[in-house]
């Protein structure tokens, strides 16, 4: 992608930042995050190396733009698809089998982006505070789901609560709207094994860990969310596959 010849005044709506997170994605499908560097940028889209280290002086800065993208297009397509799946009506369970679709069809469009967010971590890179927020958006999304359920009455109690303290860390049950009464005193704990069972059954889908033992991924998909969504209660309607 040689963008050597772009102008300031060409499309007011093509930044160079923007150019350069575009390039720096491809990258990640071809080199991988860690062979994301400024210099590799500035090869790959016929830029100085100056134009690309006055965007993101560091290799870090660029990563943390492509994170916090790659987590906000990822929570975004989840956030659309509830809104499309409450809008008609949908229950809890097929709310949630509309956002975890949503999501594995972003996973499979974009695998450069879900490596970097959900893969092996970078070497040498931390992600700063500032990646929170677009982080949050996956969780936010499935908690919310949760909790409209359990408000609704749609929830099987649970056969086994989690015995003890609490698991969990004050900034979790916040995000859920605080720890609700019995028999469901422990549904924010079942509701972070759903979403971790989540990302690890589209880590096995996208890096093709179930290719050779799976008949049909999709239909597979829509089976192991049913079975996890079991265990904070809700149940998941059977549905023809439509991905």
């Amino acid at each position: 992608m040689d963008v050597s010849a772009i102008g300031p005044s060409e499309d007011d709506d093509i930044t160079l930042a923007v150019v350069i997170k575009d390039i720096a994605r491809q990258q990640l499908v071809e080199l991988g995050a860690q062979g994301l560097s400024p210099d590799a940028v500035a090869r790959a889209g016929g830029l100085p190396v100056a134009d690309v280290e006055a965007a993101f002086p560091h290799r870090d800065d660029l990563l943390t733009a492509l994170v916090i993208d790659a987590y906000d297009a990822s929570g975004e397509a989840m956030e659309q698809a509830d809104v499309v799946a409450t809008k008609a009506g949908a229950s809890g369970g097929a709310r949630l089998l509309a956002v975890t679709r949503a999501l594995r069809r972003w996973s499979f469009a974009n695998p450069g982006e879900f490596t970097l967010i959900y893969g092996s971590p970078v070497p040498g890179y931390h992600a700063p505070q500032d990646t929170v927020p677009s982080a949050s958006r996956t969780p936010a999304v499935l908690a919310g789901i949760v909790r409209s359920a359990l408000e609704a009455g749609e929830l099987t109690p649970p056969r086994r609560p989690v015995p003890g303290p609490p698991l969990l860390l004050p900034e979790a049950l916040h995000l859920f709207g605080g720890a609700p009464e019995a028999p469901f005193s422990d549904i924010v704990e079942r509701g972070i094994v759903l979403w971790s069972n989540l990302i690890g059954l589209l880590v096995f889908q996208v890096f093709s860990r179930t290719h050779d033992s799976v008949r049909d991924e999709a239909a597979f998909f829509d089976y192991a969310i049913a079975v996890a969504a079991e265990s904070i209660g809700l149940e998941v309607p059977p549905a023809e596959h439509t991905d």
